[in-house]
């Protein structure tokens, strides 16, 4: 036991600075400035807990997105590492709203007369592991309990793993114990006296599940932990504990933080913004590996080494997707899993279990297309069939056509984009032959890491990695008299109409991937299906394919390539656009899985 010097100061003096967003601002449009915001995020009561009030727009020009609280010798959780210590705490909204619930029922609990029947809230806080729980939300809760009014509470323990931290805000000292003393005899001496206070129990690592006996009389308390039961499900089933489930940050919350990492370096913002997006879309939004490249290098190999080694056996630990069932610690699949907050009976906060990111989960559904009992990966696929429509995982959307329950579904609702109002009806192929929907998955890699052309086969949904593949998304082929491509299209807008150099760089992109193209194409039947979201303006009419003309002529080189576009390009479109994707509840989904385990 020893008292760290000047630590407390640090924390407790903390400066702040923070990032707005500036409509039609220059270079990244974000904008460091000093001090605390003038406005901050509101909230509205949702259950027990809060969510961000959008209704409550910001006033101004320059909306904020992001708090800094910047602490010179740093914060707790990393004082385990000399030399180490991050001194920057990112705030979002979401670190925002963990310490507004807490501070109301803390509030409420400080309020509750001494002797009444009232019990303290206990909470949970779960997040995905690597998005900043433990650094950015338990460092700003311990920031403002350090804030609050030091007569009602006094102290605050900070326990992270086995290092121990007591906060004494009368004498203005952090004291730090070592593992062989037991926070519980700590705590239980200063509630003997009725000093009242506060616990941040950051698990950080397995085996360290908090004590059932905390907190001790007087105390309030919050755990911190990865979406693993086994940390803290003996401590909870003590009662009157809350659950908060913190999502990810968003895009443009780690933007933010890009641009006040090198505020000092403004010409190299932008740069750096791009790698950390490129690495997002990798890896996911995990701060702790996206912004240093070896962790990411690290991180990414590791993540891509669990899905080539994936077996058989391995795919049980995948039911997890599209639930709210916790991920088993001991298991590597959480490295593919994020949980995204929901709200089940009585609007009580739920992790759901969805794909980390689009290139993780598409090398993952792709390994579990090829594992998985056809019937299996349909209930799978159905299950996260709302997450694969969301907008935020649109890139790898198209695997729900691998659900024949989805293609069954979604048939009815396909409508021909006619090129002329009165023109007679073409039924789309996959109408005609669903029975050949796509069965299996193959990603296209990038050209760069393409090594061998492949043959061509119907039936398998063809799913390119590179994200400026021309004309479609993804694509599958009908064993058909003639053959028939069914092109698969994501998109918002009202219009979607191409051009014929786009279908001609469509045609010599499929000649690099696949042996005997230029035969296999000649007289190939073409159908478009373009799949929007439920609030997006539907297409009406036909999608064109036009040439762009200069001086009212078209060079003989131009009018070939428009007639070889047009030609390639005029067959049956269709569109989808749902009124809204919730078509089959989870519920619904789950039935079918305990159905099917109970005929097992």
């Amino acid at each position: 036991m020893y008292v760290l010097e000047g630590l407390y100061e640090s924390v407790y003096n903390a400066s702040w600075n923070h990032v707005v967003k500036v409509v039609g601002g220059e270079g990244t449009g974000m904008e460091v400035k000093k001090g605390k915001p003038e406005q901050s995020w509101t909230y509205k009561e949702v259950g027990y807990t809060l969510e961000k009030n959008d209704d409550m727009l910001q006033s101004g020009a320059a909306r904020l997105r992001l708090m800094v609280l910047t602490s010179d010798k740093g914060w707790p959780y990393t004082w385990k590492n000399a030399g180490q210590n991050i001194r920057d705490c990112y705030v979002d909204c979401e670190v925002e709203r963990v310490w507004q619930i807490v501070k109301g029922n803390l509030t409420e609990s400080l309020s509750a007369y001494k002797g009444s029947d009232y019990i303290p809230k206990r909470h949970v806080l779960i997040g995905t592991p690597g998005i900043g729980k433990s650094m950015n939300a338990g460092s700003y809760l311990l920031y403002q309990l350090l804030h609050y009014d030091a007569e009602k509470l006094p102290m605050v323990a900070y326990v992270v793993a086995d290092r121990k931290f007591l906060f004494d805000k009368t004498t203005k000292t952090v004291t730090r114990y070592s593992a062989a003393f037991s926070i519980v005899d700590i705590l239980d001496g200063f509630s003997d006296c009725e000093v009242e206070g506060y616990i941040i129990y950051d698990v950080a690592k397995q085996g360290h599940e908090p004590p059932d006996s905390l907190p001790c009389e007087g105390w309030s308390m919050i755990v911190v932990t990865p979406p693993n039961e086994g940390n803290f499900k003996g401590w909870e089933k003590q009662g009157g504990s809350l659950r908060i489930v913190m999502n990810c940050p968003e895009k443009d919350d780690v933007k933010a933080m890009c641009v006040c990492m090198k505020r000092n370096e403004p010409t190299v913002q932008a740069v750096y913004m791009k790698m950390v997006e490129d690495r997002m879309d990798k890896v996911g939004p995990l701060l702790r590996y996206v912004f240093d490249q070896r962790k990411y290098k690290d991180r990414i190999d590791s993540c891509e080494s669990t899905v080539n080694k994936m077996t058989m056996s391995d795919t049980n630990y995948y039911s997890v997707l599209g639930t709210n069932k916790m991920c088993d610690g001991s298991h590597v699949s959480h490295k593919l899993v994020k949980v995204v907050r929901v709200r089940g009976k009585e609007d009580a906060e739920l992790p759901y279990n969805a794909l980390i990111s689009s290139h993780l989960a598409e090398l993952t559904l792709c390994k579990l297309a090829k594992l998985m009992v056809p019937n299996d990966f349909n209930l799978l696929v159905l299950a996260i069939k709302d997450d694969l429509i969301s907008k935020a995982l649109e890139d790898h959307s198209l695997f729900a056509f691998l659900s024949a329950a989805f293609v069954n579904a979604i048939i009815p609702k396909l409508r021909e984009l006619k090129l002329e109002k009165d023109a007679p009806p073409h039924r789309c192929a996959l109408r005609v032959r669903p029975h050949e929907r796509p069965f299996k998955p193959c990603l296209l890699e990038c050209l760069e890491n393409f090594k061998k052309k492949i043959n061509i086969e119907c039936r398998v949904l063809y799913k390119p990695e590179a994200k400026n593949f021309p004309l479609v998304d993804g694509f599958f082929f009908l064993d058909s008299n003639p053959k028939t491509l069914v092109g698969l299209r994501m998109t918002t807008a009202s219009e979607h109409h191409t051009i014929p150099s786009t279908v001609r760089q469509f045609n010599e992109r499929m000649a690099k991937y696949f042996n005997g193209w230029k035969k296999f194409s000649e007289g190939l039947s073409w159908n478009i299906i373009y799949i929007q979201h439920a609030d997006s303006t539907p297409m009406t009419g036909w999608q064109r394919c036009d040439v762009v003309v200069t001086n009212n002529k078209l060079s003989p080189a131009k009018k070939k390539l428009w007639r070889f576009g047009r030609e390639g390009y005029t067959n049956t479109k269709c569109l989808y656009h749902p009124e809204t994707f919730h078509e089959r509840k989870l519920s619904q989904v789950r039935k079918k899985k305990n159905k099917k385990k109970g005929t097992d």
